[in-house]
Order: structure tokens, then sequence, then C-alpha cells
């Protein structure tokens, strides 16, 4: 939480692509409301390049790497200093895969800002492997950056689903709604229906739904309780409908902010790095995720 991050900083991967420079421009909104520094990191990747014989390749091949990527982050400053001028910004080039380079640079980093589509130094970094490992290694919360830039005065949505990992995303979303000043609205799917006619068509065998809808929405109010004498400046939503946590998400994101979630839990936010709910929230969400783990 924000209350032990003192010092810290937020990182932004640069690979020079619009979306890194999206990811960017949100870390440094970000970085500006919280009075913390942005460092910017671009990772020149050289050991795949030399894989397999390439080793003879001349020494200014790679310091053109190294060049670019130095374009990339000179950019990168340049947007931020359009936007904040009084940021204070540091970059950094470094040798190596991206996946070790982030989880490195996310030790002593508030939350590490990524783009929904990589290039150069991050390609991939958002597909298949890369993406799961980077979130589920990261020592802080990884925000996957999507859509326009958000509407400030739009709502902060989360998942809970009454996981440890829902309570670290809880936790986050309370603090991120009282630093924006916005509504934060609480969803929780309880079903695992496949689709909303298969959810329909159950609904008429269960006699006592609605009382089966009742304890679910007093099973959220127990889970929010805790957080009003902590954030009392947070008008909380509550969203409780039989469905799949993946579309009443993307349903209710929206016009949102920003989405947060936890990375493991049960249910339909169970397995979020491995599971079609990752994969729709991080490729479909229209707007930032944010990705927490329980340790976070």
């Amino acid at each position: 939480m924000t209350s032990n991050l003192a010092g810290r900083h937020i990182v932004a991967g640069v690979d020079g692509s619009e979306s890194a420079l999206d990811a960017v421009r949100w870390a440094a909104d970000e970085a500006a409301r919280r009075r913390m520094s942005l460092r910017l990191v671009h990772a020149v990747e050289v050991s795949t390049i030399a894989y397999g014989g390439a080793f003879g390749l001349p020494k200014d091949f790679f310091e053109a790497l190294r060049q670019s990527g130095r374009a990339y982050l000179d950019a990168a400053v340049s947007a931020v200093g359009k936007l904040h001028p009084d940021l204070t910004v540091t970059t950094e080039l470094i040798d190596g895969s991206p996946i070790p380079v982030l989880v490195d640079a996310s030790e002593h980093a508030a939350m590490i800002a990524l783009g929904s589509r990589g290039l150069g130094g991050f390609t991939g970094i958002l597909t298949g492997s890369t993406a799961i490992a980077t979130i589920a290694r990261a020592h802080c919360p990884v925000v996957v950056v999507r859509g326009d830039r958000p509407d400030p005065a739009g709502p902060v949505v989360v998942g809970v689903d009454g996981s440890p990992t829902s309570e670290s995303a809880l936790a986050w979303a309370y603090e991120e709604a009282s630093f924006r000043g916005v509504e934060l609205v609480a969803v929780h799917g309880w079903t695992e229906f496949a689709s909303e006619n298969s959810y329909a068509f159950a609904r008429q065998f269960v006699v006592d739904w609605d009382v089966v809808e009742t304890r679910q929405d007093e099973q959220l109010a127990e889970r929010l309780a805790g957080y009003g004498e902590k954030f009392p400046d947070v008008t909380v939503r509550r969203i409780v409908e039989g469905g799949r946590a993946r579309q009443l998400l993307l349903d209710h994101a929206r016009g949102a902010q920003l989405v947060v979630v936890g990375s493991r839990g049960r249910g339909e936010l169970g397995g979020l790095l491995l599971g079609s709910t990752s994969q729709a929230l991080i490729h479909h969400a229209p707007c930032p995720v944010l990705v927490v783990r329980a340790e976070h």
C-alpha cells in the first residue's frame, strides 16, 4: 500500500512504441499524483540476437541498438516533460532480457506500468509467457495501460471474490479511489455459467435464488465493511450478479479509469494470469488494468 511506499518510485517500460508512450504518460500522471519520481527503463536484449552463430556481428551493430534505446528514452522523457515539467525523471538503459530487467526494477518500485503492445527491447511483453512471468514475479503491482487516456472522473473498478489476493486488490482499489477522489465499483460475480442463456436457464430451477443473491450481497458488504472507516471519503457501489467475473469486469470497466484485480483467487478470478479472465482484461479492457498479488 502507498503508506508503505515512502521513497519509492514508479517504473515504466520503454521500447519506442506508441503503446509504451501511453504507459509512460500514465505513469507520469501517477508519479505526479503521488509525489514520487518516475524511472524509465529500456532493455537492450542482445543475447537472443547473438545466439546461434551471430557472434560475428560487428560491435557497431550492438551500439546501434543502444543508440536506438537512448532515442526511445529521450522521446519518453520529452513526452513526460510536456505533461509534468517539474517531475523528477531518471532513465536507465540496461543490457538484458525484459523479464529479469523489469523484475529487478520492480524491487524498489511502487508499481510498474507497461504498454499493451511491445516493440524493440520489450517485444511481446504482453503476450504469452513474457506477460505471465513479468506479472507473476514482480515485487510490486503491474499496470497494463490500455485504451485512451482515462477519464479522471471515471470510477475505479475492483474484482472481489473473497480470496487473499482479492483482499489485496480491494485494499489497493480503495486507496486508488481515494487518491483520485472517485467512486469505487466493487464487482462480485458469483456463478460460473458459460453464458447468460445458461444462467437464465438454471435460474428457473433454483427456488431460493433470490435468497442466494441476498447472501452473496451480504458477503460482499462484509468484505467492504472494514474499509469504510479508513476511507470515509470513498463512495462504494456494490455489483453482485450471477455471471462470469470476466464479462462483468469488462462491462463495468467501460468509462472507468482503472480496473484492479488479484493475480490469484478462486472462482472466476482464480488463476487470473493463466486463464481467460486475464486474457480478456489485459487484451480487451477499455482502461488500464492493475494486477495485484497477495504479498503486494
